[in-house]
């Protein structure tokens, strides 16, 4: 009797193992047909046709200001912690999320020469040091360029960038 039962038992795992498919091979397969759409929408070629616009004769006109070039400066609004005389354009050389930290990189620069500002980026929640603050694009972007001259073997000052506040 023991022996028919334990039979049963195992003929029951053995229907019950071998009876459901594992679920690794339906991901595997929706992995696939994505990656077969992704590369037949990449190596599709692009057939739109843009006819040339006509050109017309326009009266000229006065030239307005140049606008800095938004690829290599961030535009953020932020508000002033400590230091004093934000311009339009400054030069930052670190981001922290401690304002603790942007002390002390703040503290370091005073002692370099500079008169640093810490600058708090409410929408990103992170604290900018700036060392140079200007009023135009140019002068920023020469003094960013002089800043990582004057630092060459620090690679975190090499990441310097131009931000203009809002």
């Amino acid at each position: 009797m023991k022996k028919i039962v334990l039979m049963g038992m195992g003929l029951c795992a053995v229907m019950a193992f071998s009876s459901c498919k594992s679920s690794e091979s339906a991901y595997k397969k929706a992995y696939e047909k994505a990656k077969q759409q992704e590369l037949a929408e990449a190596s599709a070629p692009a057939t739109e046709t843009v006819a040339p616009a006509p050109v017309e004769a326009v009266a000229p006109v006065a030239p307005a200001p140049a606008p800095a070039p938004t690829g290599s400066v961030r535009e953020e609004k932020v508000e002033l912690v400590s230091g004093s005389g934000l311009k339009a354009y400054s030069v930052v050389c670190g981001s922290f999320g401690v304002k603790a930290n942007a002390d002390g990189l703040k503290a370091k620069m005073d002692a370099d020469g500079y008169n640093a500002k810490v600058v708090y980026n409410a929408a990103g929640n992170m604290y900018r040091v700036i060392v140079v603050s200007c009023d135009t694009y140019a002068e920023a972007a020469n003094a960013r360029d002089a800043f990582k001259a004057k630092y060459p073997n620090r690679s975190d000052f090499q990441g310097a960038w131009l931000l203009y506040a809002k």
